[in-house]
């Protein structure tokens, strides 16, 4: 061997062992619809249909669109795994990245899935993965098959476009039975997660019209997180991050009571109001990441109406660390930092908003005073919260006292905790809050505890069980002291 020469061997990886790999990428049954509609929306498919034929274990999922196609020799090309390098520059439209998509998607819920296509003046072609048939060769062999040859007809009347057909869904339907009712609902719950998942990853290209999603032939809706051309709606001033091709705008959402019930109830998304708030991260108009605060804030209550948009290129790819399953980004240190003082204002505008109707002491109205059933009150620098008793049904029933009107005020008292008003302080100042009974004299306190106490006694416990009972008593369980010596004294 001389200087220039280096010995070589091969080391390609075992193909079963690979491909089982990809399945353990991560992919929920969401995400990985949703990556194969990518490849769709980057084939210029103006129509795309996802349906599903329920048949147990033998169940049958179809990803069908009328993008340009794929001839044999381009088709084969996009079964090979790594059918594209992640660093080549692609097309600014491309949702791509990886060239791992179809295949990890597919193979993440499937051990078997078949793709048709037809490319424009060409037939209909087709390729399967079988990993039954991986694993007994050793070898990265496609099969022809298909298990709706019926699709090659239909797919041969179109101009061009391509089916995804998966056909043995291990995942979420291993060993099921076509008449186990209990499975065909947690399928069919789980086929309309899919759904609600899709009208928000792809909401932008279905308000602009770019695509319909046809959802067994059911044309799909746009959920727009921003509740954008709602009354109310505030919208802050964009800013250009990075060289300027990072754009980030922030959105605060109307107050419940400025919109209608369905309204508020279809804002709340997939997850609920809290979990909605954060950043939405959009790659081409596509939703990467549905409200997170990547790491800089907590999800707080009175911050629920905080949503920020960020728009990236592909071409940032890289630098945000965006995953295979297009559901992660991590946002470079210099952005993170500009990031985090444009969403700081941002929640402040929406706190503002939330505190304007949740702030208990300061709602006023133009004829009258509001009146509150809870006040806030300071004592020696803590905070505390006391029953106004001037409120009319608080003094009425005061100046007449039965057991019904007594039921009737705790009941009244339960209802109107000021709940908004102390989530926003604990979580502003959690320091300022003063324990019961603090620094004001304790007769009345040590009058209740002592009754207690006799009472316990009086009903047979014993004086350490009464003590431990007293303790587990709010807000007796602040001032053990007291207990003690009045134990002591029975």
């Amino acid at each position: 061997m001389t200087n220039n020469q280096i010995l070589t061997t091969k080391a390609e990886p075992d193909a079963s062992s690979m491909i089982e790999t990809f399945r353990a990428i991560g992919y929920s049954i969401e995400t990985a619809i949703a990556d194969i509609i990518d490849n769709s929306i980057s084939a210029e498919a103006k129509n795309i249909w996802i349906n599903y034929d329920w048949k147990g274990k033998k169940s049958i999922i179809k990803i069908k669109d009328d993008g340009y196609g794929m001839n044999h020799d381009e088709l084969v090309q996009a079964m090979r795994p790594g059918s594209k390098h992640p660093l080549k520059v692609r097309s600014l439209k491309d949702l791509g990245r990886f060239g791992l998509g179809l295949k990890t998607a597919s193979f993440s819920q499937t051990r078997k899935f078949s793709v048709i296509s037809k490319k424009k003046d060409y037939n209909p072609v087709y390729w399967a993965w079988d990993l039954d048939h991986v694993n007994e060769t050793k070898s990265w062999e496609l099969i022809q098959f298909t298990p709706l040859v019926s699709e090659i007809k239909n797919l041969k009347e179109q101009e061009s476009g391509t089916s995804v057909i998966w056909y043995c869904l291990d995942r979420i339907l291993k060993n099921t039975k076509e008449e186990d009712t209990e499975a065909l609902g947690k399928f069919m719950e789980l086929m309309e997660g899919v759904k609600k998942h899709l009208e928000m990853v792809f909401h932008r290209f279905l308000e602009q019209r770019k695509i319909k999603i046809w959802f067994q032939d059911r044309k799909i809706e746009a959920w727009d997180p921003f509740l954008r051309g709602e009354k109310g709606i505030q919208i802050c001033a964009e800013e250009f991050l990075g060289k300027g091709d990072i754009v980030v705008k922030g959105y605060i959402l109307p107050h419940k009571s400025k919109i209608s019930e369905q309204t508020f109830k279809k804002a709340s998304g997939p997850k609920g109001w809290n979990e909605q708030q954060g950043f939405y991260i959009y790659r081409n108009e596509r939703l990467l990441v549905a409200g997170n605060w990547l790491g800089m804030f907590r999800k707080e209550e009175h911050y629920k109406l905080c949503r920020i948009m960020i728009d990236l290129p592909n071409t940032v790819d890289d630098k945000w660390q965006i995953d295979i399953k297009k559901s992660i980004a991590r946002p470079p240190i210099k952005v993170q930092t500009q990031l985090k003082a444009y969403a700081k204002d941002v929640r402040a505008h929406a706190v503002n908003v939330y505190r304007h109707k949740g702030r208990v002491l300061q709602r006023k109205y133009p004829s009258f005073k509001f009146t509150p059933v809870w006040v806030e009150k300071q004592r020696h620098g803590k905070r505390f919260y006391s029953i106004n008793r001037k409120h009319p049904v608080i003094s009425e029933i005061i100046e007449e006292p039965s057991k019904q009107n007594i039921n009737e005020l705790i009941k009244f008292i339960e209802e109107t905790v000021p709940v908004p008003l102390i989530t926003i302080k604990e979580s502003e100042e959690p320091e300022s809050h003063g324990i019961p009974f603090e620094n004001i004299e304790h007769e009345l306190l040590i009058q209740k505890m002592e009754k207690q106490l006799k009472r316990l006694v009086n009903s047979g416990k014993s004086k350490d069980e009464a003590k431990a009972i007293l303790l587990s008593i709010e807000p007796f369980d602040k001032y053990p002291q007291y207990i003690e010596s009045l134990t002591e004294k029975l």
